[in-house]
């Protein structure tokens, strides 16, 4: 499938360069755009030229996963470096280790409490007259009580979403990780680390084929759809659409640069719990490269806002009922679309970390592989 095929990539992150490669290599032609002058989409990379340290341009990504495909398939184009998420959290002038653990427990509480007579605390304080959590707001409450509730999520959550949790569905927050030991990992995955050479440069390792052709600054036109057998497009999908049923609701970021010598915070994130602080966390971003020593320092604050199409960057999807109503229509005009594959978490209006995005590029690939020819194909 594939030989002498002309395909359109739209957009040169995870999703599209990792079609672009599988497509490739079996002997499609592959064309690539992106509105950006760069790259690797939200997971871009560099060297910041002041300071020498590695920057997340968009944001923190820390890869973690259990998808052994997934692992060894990244590991191809370059080394991973072995990294621990540890984040920590302000909230009401102190700070604490996040996800919630024993160590978080005994601090807010002042106690010094063993897992059992912890989980035995937790189990009094959780609202357990909630049963079938419905919110966000719910679920928090119904497995940590209002307490560390509000300490910890209330402020935070409402400044990355512009909602009120309550507002908020259940499956956002999916499981309320809360341990009763002293591990700090924010994450349980198996395989964790941070790609030696930034992950631009692994995207870069991606593209690196014959058959595929990058092109930047261009934004996508629905007449470059006529010189090519196929489209994956993995932009916003209610953009393809030029939102003639409406918009869809996305969350952009901001990030506030700072540079200083030394060491700001003296860990990689910390979240700022609290409403009245406006920003969500800060990032200091050598410390995502413990292997490096850098004399200077940069971090950026964030912050969280409504995405306005035409003027901010998409990042994730807010996904609430009426939404999900809006993107059911758009799918439907998607799956009219036979030549055109929604991709991504942008294509698909679905928030997806970095291995699951890989884990679904792969398979739009494999998938795609398998589909008939076209008779005037």
């Amino acid at each position: 499938m594939g030989e002498g095929k002309r395909y359109l990539i739209v957009g040169a992150g995870f999703t599209g360069a990792i079609i672009a490669r599988e497509l490739a290599e079996q002997g499609a032609q592959i064309e690539i755009i992106d509105q950006r002058d760069h790259i690797a989409g939200n997971c871009h990379s560099e060297r910041d030229e002041e300071t020498g340290v590695m920057v997340h341009k968009y944001g923190p990504h820390i890869f973690h996963t259990d998808n052994q495909e997934v692992w060894d398939y990244v590991n191809r184009f370059d080394t991973f470096m072995p990294y621990v998420n540890r984040v920590k959290a302000v909230s009401q002038g102190r700070v604490f280790s996040l996800p919630i653990n024993l160590m978080t427990i005994n601090q807010f509480y002042n106690k010094t409490m063993s897992p059992d007579e912890a989980r035995a605390w937790i189990n009094e304080i959780a609202d357990t007259s909630i049963e079938d959590p419905q919110t966000f707001e719910e679920q928090a409450m119904r497995f940590i009580g209002k307490d560390l509730y509000y300490a910890f999520f209330y402020g935070y959550t409402k400044k990355q979403w512009g909602l009120e949790p309550r507002e908020l569905p259940s499956s956002i927050l999916k499981r309320l990780p809360v341990r009763f030991n002293y591990d700090d990992n924010y994450f349980n995955h198996k395989n964790q680390g941070m790609p030696l050479n930034g992950y631009t440069h692994i995207i870069q390792g991606i593209l690196d084929h014959p058959n595929i052709s990058v092109k930047l600054n261009t934004d996508f036109e629905h007449a470059m759809e006529k010189n090519y057998q196929h489209v994956f497009y993995s932009g916003p999908i209610d953009q393809y659409f030029d939102y003639k049923l409406g918009e869809l609701d996305y969350r952009t970021l901001r990030f506030e640069e700072h540079r200083q010598d030394g060491d700001f915070q003296g860990t990689a994130v910390i979240n700022y719990c609290d409403e009245e602080v406006p920003y969500t966390r800060i990032s200091e971003h050598k410390h995502f490269a413990p292997w490096e020593s850098h004399e200077k320092t940069i971090y950026f604050k964030e912050y969280s806002s409504k995405h306005i199409p035409g003027e901010t960057i998409p990042y994730y999807p807010v996904r609430q009922a009426k939404e999900k109503a809006l993107l059911d229509q758009y799918l439907e005009l998607a799956d009219q679309s036979e030549d055109v594959s929604f991709v991504g978490r942008l294509g698909t209006y679905q928030y997806m970390d970095m291995d699951v995005t890989i884990a679904a590029a792969l398979e739009v690939a494999k998938e795609f592989s398998k589909r008939p020819e076209k008779v005037n194909g």
